[in-house]
Order: structure tokens, then C-alpha cells, then sequence
């Protein structure tokens, strides 16, 4: 078994490779911090929806994948910004918009995890996630 360095780059590498093949659902292996970007990416429709199954070392995160009329997936790509081997922090100033307002960023803040519009608008600074478009 691969020992994963960066287990929110392995999640967010599924989200978009489940989109790419058309898959309607998939599973992850549990964390806090992924449960939180899954919130996020349902909360601004990116995926369908969420849920945590399991307990203990069998927990997992099963997440439904959301499509366009033509089967295209909503997810076109995703960038990760901060890495385990160096970590990326913004001000709430320098918090990147995504595609003219039309992807979203992801910031891990004081306040929690969050959008980087709400990071912006809450004038919070932080560590910054992932691009998603």
C-alpha cells in the first residue's frame, strides 16, 4: 500500500478524475479537513452530495458527482496551492478570485474552513487550499 504525502491533493485529484470518467459516486478515506472541502463543494454545487460512513479506521467520505445536461462534469479542474512541503498563506486582501468569479477558492482560516469570497468578505487571511473550477 502507497503512503499518501498529500492526502487533500489525493481527494481532490478523485473529485475531478470521478467527473472526468463519469462516475456517479466514489469514496475517499476520512478526514476532518476533506469533510470540510466536501461541504464546501456542495454548498457551491460542484457535487451533489456528501456523506461519512463508517467508524474508527473504516471511516469514509462517499460523494456524488454532479454532471451538466450534456454529461460534462461541473468540476473542470483543480489546482492545489498549499502543499505539505510548503505551505502557501494569504492575506484576506491577496485571496486570488478564480476564473473571473467563475471557480472558487479554498482557505483554511482562523474561523474555519471556507470559501475564499467569505474569507474576503470577513476580511479573514489564511492558508490557501485549492483553485476549483
Amino acid at each position: 500500500m502507497a503512503v499518501l504525502t498529500d492526502p487533500i491533493a489525493d481527494f481532490l485529484t478523485r473529485v475531478k478524475n470521478a467527473g472526468n470518467a463519469r462516475l456517479e459516486q466514489f469514496a475517499v478515506p476520512y478526514s476532518s479537513i476533506k469533510a470540510e472541502i466536501a461541504r464546501i463543494l456542495q454548498e457551491e454545487g460542484y457535487i451533489w452530495s456528501y456523506e461519512v460512513t463508517g467508524e474508527g479506521k473504516d471511516k469514509a467520505i462517499k460523494v456524488k458527482s454532479k454532471f451538466t445536461k450534456d454529461g460534462k462534469a461541473i468540476i473542470q479542474d483543480v489546482k492545489r496551492c498549499s502543499k505539505p512541503g510548503r505551505r502557501q498563506y494569504v492575506h484576506s486582501a491577496d485571496i486570488p478570485t478564480v476564473m473571473n468569479g467563475l471557480g472558487i477558492s479554498i482557505v483554511s482560516t482562523s474561523a474555519g474552513v471556507m470559501t475564499g469570497a467569505k474569507a474576503r468578505k470577513q476580511q479573514i487571511g489564511g492558508e490557501l487550499i485549492a483553485l476549483i473550477w
